[in-house]
């Protein structure tokens, strides 16, 4: 595997027309996922990409800041135009998730779900995603470590990348294809074949089993993640029987 210091999307050109015309990149921008919104409002194929060297102003969930530095990262939005309800857009979160983690399977590290959207490896965070909807289509925001071999203090949580994990650094189009491949696989499979994307999420949930703490509207509890429902909550086992979490501000393993 080759790695590279600069990209603007030529390999995937080359591999197939459908990504010939479906690849906008930008040296830089603000957000990817902004830039994505834009497009969209302007017609932006389904399945289309919005790829950038250096992302200036890039959030994660809760508005966060996140850091992608250029030459290392890869930083991204997959547009999509779900033919289902849109009630059911936000299952996207998981296929997503449970792509990116498929994707690096290719590059010597088991990656493994933190619900509803974060990547870890060895539980240390390599990739995080956003995603945001409009009403006719959706961004699939993706922060993702590839050849990072520093991070800032003060992190939330512990990083990686697959350069630090594999002791060698990788190519990000490569890495970038990859996880395309399963993107374009998992995100049609929000509607009748959701049960079969949950069955695989859930053999890769980093949390399932385990105590873990979490904040839901203002509210802290406690309990064992004991997997996520058919309509994508989260499952927590307490002392009262399970309770079902739709959304959590922060969970973490008890004890973090």
């Amino acid at each position: 595997m080759r790695a590279d210091a600069e990209w603007d999307g030529a390999m995937l050109r080359e591999l197939s027309p459908h990504w010939a015309e479906r690849i906008i990149y930008l040296e830089e921008c603000a957000s990817t996922n902004d830039e994505a919104r834009r497009l969209g409002k302007e017609g932006l194929r389904d399945e289309s990409l919005v790829l950038t060297e250096k992302q200036t102003s890039g959030r994660g969930r809760r508005g966060q800041a996140w850091t992608c530095p250029p030459g290392v990262s890869v930083a991204c939005s997959f547009l999509v135009r779900p033919s289902e309800a849109l009630a059911l857009w936000p299952r996207l979160s998981l296929a997503a998730g449970l792509a990116v983690a498929e994707g690096l399977d290719a590059f010597g590290v088991s990656a493994e779900v933190k619900w509803p959207n974060d990547i870890w490896v060895r539980e240390r965070k390599i990739c995080g995603i956003l995603l945001e909807s409009d009403s006719e289509f959706a961004i699939i925001g993706i922060g993702l470590n590839v050849n990072t071999l520093h991070f800032p203090e003060g992190l939330a949580h512990p990083a990686t990348s697959l350069a630090l994990e594999n002791e060698a650094p990788m190519s990000r189009e490569e890495v970038l294809i990859s996880i395309l491949d399963r993107l374009s696989v998992r995100t049609r499979q929000i509607g009748s074949a959701f049960s079969d994307l949950l069955q695989v999420w859930n053999t890769r949930c980093v949390l399932r089993g385990k105590m873990v703490t979490l904040q839901s509207n203002g509210i802290s509890k406690s309990g064992i993640m004991a997997g996520v429902s058919a309509n994508g909550e989260l499952l927590l086992e307490t002392q009262t029987g399970i309770e079902r979490i739709l959304h959590a501000d922060t969970i973490r393993l008890a004890g973090d």
